[in-house]
């Protein structure tokens, strides 16, 4: 009977232990949360990087204001209003300064084609991001493809995934090689290759899932070796090769 008594014991002694750790564990984190609650109130924002949007746009579509908690703020959330309502932002990085500071940076970008549908030119970004809906545009026009549910703010999306990959890394490309002003149409109707007009003088034919990068490298380097009033086309689908097909 003892031991079955000390066993008992024992056993409450075990439940007791249990009990006592959760709730030291529970009045931590109360004291925790309480500590983040009732400091590290936002007192600066600090805006970096803003041009097209000024430093009130910017706070507006974060919807953060002086007397936010500096660490229970979602900051993906405040970086997706941004996103959302000011279409030219491309990059935001949210930054905590304890105790009282938060600086919201922002990277801005620009319109290089426009897309026509429904009698609307959706002008879109480098990165594939459309940021502006307009009636006209003298940007560089993007063809053969579809959009889908197109909206200011939003990411390209298109009826054939395979137009939206194409063109977003050719434009990357472009832009990397600092050469997105020598960029005219861009044309997606041929299921095996893209079709681009490039520095009003040439055409350019680029094989589907091609290294743009190289390609442009390539291109380069052959128009190089060009008279600086030939006119024509560049067949680019041999993949070290570019064969020059002067206008008639």
């Amino acid at each position: 009977m003892a031991r079955k008594r000390y066993g008992s014991r024992r056993r409450r002694r075990g439940r007791f232990t249990f009990l006592y750790k959760l709730l030291s564990v529970l009045i931590i984190c109360a004291a925790i949360v309480a500590a983040l609650t009732l400091f590290f109130k936002v007192e600066n924002i600090e805006v970096i990087g803003e041009s097209r949007y000024s430093e009130a746009a910017i706070l507006e579509a974060a919807g953060v204001s002086a007397g936010d908690n500096l660490y229970l703020l979602n900051k993906y959330t405040v970086s997706a209003n941004i996103y959302q309502q000011c279409p030219y932002v491309q990059d935001v990085r949210i930054n905590r300064q304890p105790p009282d500071t938060l600086v919201i940076e922002v990277t801005e970008c620009s319109a290089v084609a426009a897309i026509a549908q429904n009698g609307s030119y959706w002008l879109i970004s480098p990165q594939g991001k459309i940021v502006e809906k307009k009636t006209t545009s003298d940007l560089p026009r993007v063809d053969g493809c579809v959009l889908v549910d197109p909206a200011v703010g939003s990411w390209v999306e298109m009826e054939e995934e395979s137009d939206k990959t194409e063109l977003c890394a050719l434009l990357a490309a472009l832009e990397n090689a600092g050469v997105m002003d020598q960029m005219g149409g861009i044309h997606l109707d041929d299921a095996g290759m893209v079709v681009m007009d490039y520095a009003d003088r040439f055409t350019v034919e680029l094989p589907r899932g091609a290294d743009y990068a190289k390609k442009l490298y390539q291109l380069s380097s052959a128009i190089s070796q060009l008279e600086t009033n030939e006119t024509g086309t560049f067949n680019m689908n041999d993949e070290e090769k570019t064969f020059f097909i002067p206008a008639k």
